[in-house]
């Protein structure tokens, strides 16, 4: 069966935090109810805690390092399931039920096997 990822983008806050324990209730069920085709997936601590990685020159070049994520947005990557489905649309029915898809947005892709 085909793989996919559904990377969750969400307000960027620290859901370790009581105030969050509902949503993560939310999380939680949605694990439950889908675990026939979770295959792996986890919360994302904020974008303030992530480290950029470039190598300046390529292949052996200076490794530079910068605090933060990539890009700022509205929406940040804040988690990701791995999901096991039997094509694409089983794929977006799932993501649809992922908490993230009510108050942020679920981007589904599909995984190269190597």
């Amino acid at each position: 069966m085909p793989t996919y990822i559904a990377f969750t983008y969400t307000p960027d806050v620290d859901w370790t935090r009581p105030e969050y324990g509902q949503e993560m209730k939310e999380y939680q069920e949605f694990g439950e109810a889908a675990e026939a085709v979770i295959r792996g997936g986890h919360a994302l601590y904020p974008t303030a805690t992530a480290t950029t990685v470039r190598v300046q020159g390529g292949k052996g070049g200076d490794v530079i390092t910068s605090d933060g994520p990539y890009a700022e947005t509205k929406e940040a990557l804040t988690g990701y399931y791995v999901l096991e489905c039997a094509d694409l649309d089983e794929a977006v029915a799932v993501a649809a039920k992922i908490p993230a898809a009510w108050n942020g947005v679920v981007e589904v892709r599909p995984v190269i096997q190597f």
